[in-house]
């Protein structure tokens, strides 16, 4: 997987997971710190031109800077919710799509303290490039379980006793009026089309 960005590639070298690293033969200040935590990770640094990085990231930001990196580790939404170190707090996506959303997405729930987020294999963002860069490296961090039907995925939440909570706009109650001490998963619907009706109806809406 293919990610760029200062922040990206600096918290996918703190986790151990970039395998190979190319930075620019032009690279400012922010690089050269970012190839200070490389040679400590001991991973080769690699200096091309910033061109073949363009290309590299196919037009997206990548501040001088592209690792290739090992995919995230792959979690079931059961090991999500036993690693939980208190109450578990969860977010699932429902059809969630756009790079730039699940990288903002991830952002917060790494801020929040989330203990993972749940998605559907199919019809997903890839987590490099636009996701990771969005993510500000979150993507390197949070766990993320990937299911191939989210119904079911909320069903088997509800079995182990997590509450499920619908964010939608026409919700008669706001988020900051549930209780988030109890086993939470909060369900994101897709661009557009919000809440699909089998996630909807799964538990409360807010």
């Amino acid at each position: 997987m293919l990610i760029y960005g200062i922040n990206p590639v600096l918290e996918a070298l703190r986790a151990r997971r970039v395998v190979d690293l190319r930075v620019s033969d032009r690279a400012g200040a922010g690089v050269r710190d970012l190839v200070k935590v490389a040679e400590r990770e001991h991973v080769e640094v690699r200096r091309v031109p910033p061109a073949d990085l363009d290309r590299a990231a196919k037009g997206g930001v990548h501040q001088g800077v592209v690792a290739e990196v090992r995919d995230p580790t792959a979690f079931t939404e059961k090991e999500i919710v036993a690693g939980a170190a208190a109450q578990p707090l969860i977010v699932v996506l429902d059809g969630i799509e756009d790079p730039h959303n699940v990288g903002a997405i991830l952002r917060t729930a790494d801020a929040a303290g989330v203990d993972g987020v749940i998605r559907q294999s199919r019809h997903a963002a890839a987590l490099g490039g636009a996701a990771a860069k969005a993510s500000a490296g979150a993507v390197a961090h949070v766990k993320i379980a990937e299911v191939v039907n989210i119904a079911r995925a909320i069903d088997e939440l509800k079995e182990a006793g997590v509450w499920t909570v619908g964010l939608a706009g026409d919700a008669d109650r706001r988020y900051d009026e549930m209780d988030f001490t109890l086993p939470t998963a909060l369900v994101v619907g897709a661009e557009g089309s919000g809440l699909r009706r089998l996630a909807s109806g799964a538990g409360h809406r807010c």
